[in-house]
C-alpha cells in the first residue's frame, strides 16, 4: 500500500504477507489507537454535570497528532506490512486485488487486536482523567442531532478521501511515493479537524472499536455498526475502485493490459 512495498498493477500474483507483516499491523494499529485515544482523552474535557456550556475542544491539536503518528508509522512499517492499520483500508485494497483475501482476514484480526490493546493502555494510564470521554471512544455529536444517517455520511466522506490519497500516492505506479507518508497523514489530519466535532472522526473500525470495547460505550450496536464500520467500509471501497478504474487501469485497459476491478 505504501512506499517501499513492491506494488505494481501488472498481471501477476499478489505478494503473500507473512508473520512480520501481521505483527507490523498489530504494532502499528496499537500505536495509532494509543496515541489518538491519549490525545483525545487529554484534550476533550467532559461537560460538567448540569452545565449548558460546551467545553472548547482543540481539534487542530488532535488532528496534528493524527498527522504525525501516521507519518511515523508509515515511514517505519510500510516496508513490513504496507502500513494499513485500518480494516477499511485493507478491505479497499482487497477490492482492487492488492492483498490476498486470506491475508486481509489476518490483517483485520491483528488490527482489531491492536486497537483494543491501544485503548487498554490509554485506560491504564488515564483511568480517571479519560473516563469522562470514554477513553477516546467516538460518538455522534449533538451538532448532527444524533443523526445516524449524517454520521454515516461523515464517516464515509472522511474515509473516502483517506483511501483516495492512499491509492493515489501509494498504489498508483506513477504516484510520488516519497510523499506518501505526509500526504496520507495530512489528509487524515484534515479530515479529523473537520469531522472530529461531528462524529469523533473514526474513519477506521479498529480505532472506533478499541476504545468502545474498553469503555463499554458503543452508543447502540446498530448505530455503531452503521456509522463506524459500514460508513468507512463503503467509503474506502468506493475510493479505491473509483481511483483504480478512473486513473490507473484506464490506460492499461486501452492497451489491453489489465481488466477493471469492482
Amino acid at each position: 500500500m505504501l512506499p517501499g512495498v513492491d506494488i505494481t498493477l501488472e498481471d501477476r500474483q499478489v505478494e503473500e504477507r507473512g508473520l512480520a507483516a501481521y505483527i507490523g499491523e498489530l504494532i502499528g494499529t496499537f500505536a495509532l489507537v494509543f496515541f489518538i485515544t491519549m490525545v483525545v482523552s487529554l484534550f476533550v474535557v467532559a461537560p460538567t454535570p448540569g452545565s449548558t456550556v460546551q467545553p472548547f475542544i482543540d481539534w487542530s491539536v488532535i488532528g496534528l497528532v493524527h498527522v504525525f503518528i501516521l507519518f511515523v508509522l508509515i515511514q517505519t512499517l510500510a516496508v513490513i506490512s504496507g502500513a494499513h492499520f485500518n480494516p477499511a483500508v485493507t478491505l479497499a485494497l482487497a477490492a482492487v486485488r492488492q492483498i490476498r483475501p486470506v491475508d486481509a482476514v489476518v490483517y483485520w484480526v491483528m488490527q482489531l487486536a491492536g486497537g483494543v490493546l491501544g485503548a487498554l493502555l490509554t485506560k491504564a494510564i488515564l483511568l480517571d482523567e479519560g473516563r469522562g470521554v470514554h477513553y477516546g471512544a467516538v460518538a455522534i455529536s449533538d451538532r448532527l442531532s444524533g443523526s445516524t444517517g449524517l454520521g454515516f455520511v461523515c464517516e464515509l466522506i472522511g474515509t473516502f478521501f483517506l483511501v483516495w490519497a492512499i491509492v493515489g500516492v501509494a498504489v498508483n505506479p506513477s504516484g510520488n511515493k516519497d510523499w506518501a507518508g505526509f500526504v496520507i497523514g495530512g489528509i487524515l489530519g484534515i479530515a479529523v479537524m473537520i469531522f472530529g466535532p461531528l462524529t469523533g472522526a473514526g474513519f477506521n473500525p479498529a480505532r472506533a472499536f478499541g476504545p468502545a470495547l474498553v469503555a463499554h460505550e458503543f452508543g447502540g450496536a446498530g448505530k455503531f455498526l452503521l456509522v463506524y464500520v459500514l460508513g468507512p467500509a463503503v467509503g474506502a471501497v468506493l475510493a479505491a475502485v473509483a481511483y483504480f478504474n478512473l486513473f490507473i487501469a484506464r490506460g492499461r485497459r486501452m492497451a489491453g493490459e489489465i481488466e477493471p476491478v469492482g
